[in-house]
């Protein structure tokens, strides 16, 4: 059977879905984190929460659409290019598993529940701890930012293959930009 040009249409909503929620995540992440104990503070921190969750939600769903709507076939590039973004690839979604999961784990051991959408509280994962807590803060510290540098090289290989390899990598993830050129 031929592979198919594009990905499909409920992978693409997938990517960019998951895309979305983490694009919001991080930033806000980073912007309360300095802001001093305030009801701003506090409503920033369900927000961030609620992406949270919600990235770790979709990502079972996300991961049966990829089993089930094998993506298409690499385009020709060198091997060394194939095993780094199949690398990256897994590595991208061991992290969004990690980083929120992270995020639930240092909550609980500072005794913060979480409160999805701010009706369905889910259950502490471990005891409040707070010497636990600080090791969990600075895990999905340094997961958060490790997600962000492979986000960063993920867009990074996109755009070069659009603008410098000029393939269709990126246009099978956003057809548009094929009726573009």
């Amino acid at each position: 059977m031929p592979s198919r040009p594009h990905y499909t249409v409920p992978a693409r909503t997938a990517h960019w879905l998951m895309a979305a929620l983490m694009l919001a995540a991080f930033p806000l992440g980073v912007y309360m984190h300095d802001l001093p104990l305030s009801p701003l503070k506090l409503q920033l921190i369900s927000y961030h929460k609620w992406l949270g969750v919600a990235v770790l939600l979709l990502i079972l769903p996300r991961l049966v659409v990829r089993l089930a709507h094998r993506p298409p076939a690499p385009l020709p590039a060198p091997t060394w290019q194939q095993k780094t973004a199949a690398a990256t690839h897994l590595l991208l979604y061991a992290l969004m598993v990690a980083v929120p999961v992270t995020g639930w784990l240092m909550s609980s051991a500072k005794g913060f529940p979480v409160v999805f959408l701010g009706v369905l509280p889910l259950p502490d994962l471990v005891g409040k701890n707070k010497e636990l807590g600080e090791l969990f803060m600075a895990a999905h510290e340094i997961l958060n930012y490790t997600l962000l540098v492979l986000v960063g090289l993920h867009i990074a290989a996109a755009l070069k293959h659009h603008f410098i390899d000029r393939d269709r990598t990126l246009s099978r993830m956003l057809p548009v930009l094929e009726r573009v050129r």
